[in-house]
C-alpha cells in the first residue's frame, strides 16, 4: 500500500512538473529512481501514462485520466490523515508561490511560527517575480496582489492593504512643498506595481482628486521602486507593507498621508480542480484579517 502512495505521489510530481530531475528533487529521490518508480506503475497497470523524449515529459490521454484520479486519492488520503489525528498537526511538502517582494517581506517571517507549530511539515518556497502556473509548478499555495487573471484558479480573499506614496527625505527637501495631489505636477512620480493603470485616484473627506501618474523612472518590481526611491529618483506608489520598514526606519517619507489612495487586495490563490490542502489552508489562515 506505501509503494503504491509512493507511486502516486511520484507520478502526479512528474505530471505536473515535466520531469523526472525536478520531480525527484522535490521529493528527495534520485533520478533514476523516479524513472524507475514511474516505470513499474505503468507495468502494474498494463498502460503508458507518460510519453517520454530527451526534451520533455507529457501525459498520454490514460495518464491525464489517472492524474486526476490519482490526485483526488492523495487528496483524500491527506484529509483523512488530518482529520483523523485531530490535533491539527500538519505533515508533507507545502510547495508556496512568493512574489520577491511581498513574500520575503511579509510571508516568510511568519514561517518560523508556523513550522515550529508543525514540526513534520516541510516547506519549499518558489519566489519568482513572474506569474507562477500553480498546476505546472506543482504550488500548493501562492500569494498574490491586486486584480486576479487566471479565473480557474480557487481564489480566497485575506484582506485588503493601503496604497501611500514616499519619498527620501533628500528628495523632498530638494523640490516644491507638496500638500495637494495637484501639487504632484512638479514632482516625478516612480512608475510601478502600485500604479495600473498609470491613474491615481485620491480622496480626503468628500474630495475626490484624479491624477495620472508620470515620471521618468517604472519599476514593475515593488523592491526596484523602492530602491529607486531611496536612492532619491521620485516618489513611489506601493502598498503600505512595501515601504513601512524604510519609512520606519526614516529612509522614506510618506507623502499625502492624510489622502486615501486605494487600497490593494491580497488573494491566497490555490491550484484548480482540486480542494486546498489542509497545510495551504492553515498557511492562508495567518493572514486572514492581518494588517498588511
Amino acid at each position: 500500500m506505501n509503494d503504491r502512495l509512493l507511486a502516486l505521489r511520484v507520478f502526479c510530481r512528474v505530471a505536473r512538473l515535466g520531469s523526472f530531475s525536478q520531480a525527484g528533487r522535490a521529493l528527495n529521490l534520485s533520478q533514476s529512481s523516479t524513472s524507475r518508480i514511474v516505470s513499474e506503475l505503468e507495468r502494474e497497470l498494463g498502460v503508458t501514462l507518460l510519453t517520454r523524449t530527451t526534451r520533455a515529459v507529457a501525459l498520454t490521454e490514460a495518464g491525464a485520466d489517472y492524474l486526476e484520479r490519482a490526485e483526488r486519492i492523495l487528496d483524500a488520503m491527506e484529509e483523512a490523515d488530518h482529520a483523523v489525528r485531530g490535533d491539527g498537526r500538519l505533515t508533507g511538502r507545502l510547495r508556496i508561490g512568493l512574489s520577491s517582494s511581498f513574500g520575503l517581506r511579509k510571508v516568510v517571517p511568519r514561517l518560523a511560527e508556523f513550522m515550529a507549530r508543525h514540526e513534520t511539515l516541510t516547506v519549499d518556497l518558489a519566489v519568482s517575480d513572474s506569474h507562477q502556473d500553480l498546476v505546472s509548478e506543482g504550488i500548493d499555495i501562492a500569494f498574490r496582489l491586486g486584480a486576479l487573471v487566471d479565473s480557474t484558479t480557487l481564489v480566497r480573499k485575506l484582506g485588503e492593504t493601503p496604497r501611500i506614496l514616499a519619498a527620501s527625505p533628500d528628495y523632498l527637501a530638494s523640490r516644491p512643498t507638496i500638500v495637494t495631489p495637484h501639487d504632484l505636477a512638479a514632482h516625478e512620480l516612480i512608475v510601478g506595481p502600485g500604479v495600473v493603470p498609470q491613474e491615481l485616484n485620491f480622496q480626503c473627506g468628500g474630495e475626490r482628486i484624479t491624477i495620472r501618474a508620470s515620471g521618468r523612472t517604472t519599476c514593475i518590481a515593488n523592491e526596484g521602486a523602492t530602491a529607486a526611491a531611496r536612492a532619491g529618483l521620485g516618489i513611489t506608489v506601493s502598498s503600505i507593507w512595501g515601504v513601512e520598514a524604510e519609512i520606519a526606519s526614516g529612509q522614506l517619507v510618506q507623502v499625502l498621508a492624510g489622502w486615501h489612495v486605494g487600497n490593494v487586495a491580497l488573494h491566497a490563490v490555490f491550484p484548480p480542480g482540486r480542494q486546498p490542502r489542509p497545510a495551504a489552508r492553515a498557511l492562508a489562515d495567518l493572514f486572514v484579517g492581518q494588517r498588511l
